[in-house]
């Protein structure tokens, strides 16, 4: 090939946008040679690694955009702690099988028990798979929700939260909401239904979720849609962050 031929065919690339292959072109051609491979062989090659960075790159626009808190994965937690969220299940939501029916996970229980790790740890597989992800508090949801409706723009905060195949609202039931905040949500919520998917952790029993929103039927009809294709995990063990602190504490030395 030809300096000028090179020329042309960076230019090429660089206008195809493939950034990988213009950077593992020449050390591919050099591999290929060795190897004696034939035409079909080097271009397979080229274009694997020019995917296989594609993906990387997409799983990290979509871990960014779903602004995890924290990055809690499943490699690395001990999911034993969970003590009746059986692993099995773990591994079936971890495919992302529910995100694909449109259906819903609650995670219900005291402090401490995991329901936030968990829910980060199912949500980051979920980008895994491909699916747009975001994360938020409750509270943190309502507040933006409340705003939009004051900034008239909440018709158009709604259309973007339907755009996530997986919404995770974490901590409901640590603040009450307002009668406005409470119905705001709701509508979030009811208009996901069958539609995309949803992760809800809370501390509080269903039965408690009145003191959250206040109206005893619109907390039934809430209730309603999240349980009906909905799969329920009861957090009901210790905190683990507290047995984890007197485990600490016992192991030291006098």
């Amino acid at each position: 090939m030809t300096e000028g031929d090179q020329i042309l065919l960076k230019k090429h690339l660089k206008e195809l946008r493939f950034t990988t292959i213009q950077q593992i072109l020449l050390e591919t051609v050099r591999q290929s040679e060795a190897a004696n491979s034939g035409y079909e062989q080097f271009l397979l090659a080229l274009c694997e690694q020019e995917l296989q960075q594609r993906h990387a790159n997409q799983l990290v626009r979509r871990l960014k955009e779903a602004k995890f808190p924290q990055m809690k994965t499943l490699e690395k937690t001990d999911i034993k702690k969970w003590k009746s969220f059986d692993g099995t299940k773990i591994r079936e939501y971890a495919s992302g099988e529910y995100i694909k029916r449109q259906e819903n996970l609650l995670l219900i229980g005291g402090h401490g028990t995991g329901k936030t790790h968990a829910a980060i740890c199912l949500g980051i597989e979920a980008c895994r798979q491909g699916y747009r992800t975001l994360f938020v508090t409750a509270s943190s949801l309502v507040n933006s929700l409340v705003e939009a409706r004051d900034e008239k723009c909440l018709k158009n905060m709604i259309a973007k939260l339907r755009k996530y195949s997986l919404l995770i609202i974490d901590e409901l039931g640590y603040i009450p909401f307002s009668q406005e905040g409470a119905q705001l949500l709701f509508q979030v919520i009811s208009e996901r239904y069958e539609q995309n998917a949803l992760i809800v952790t809370s501390n509080l029993a269903f039965s408690q979720w009145t003191q959250v929103f206040h109206d005893t039927n619109l907390t039934a009809a809430l209730l309603d849609r999240l349980t009906h294709h909905g799969h329920i995990h009861q957090f009901d063990w210790d905190s683990i962050r507290l047995t984890d602190s007197l485990e600490r504490t016992a192991s030291k030395p006098n």
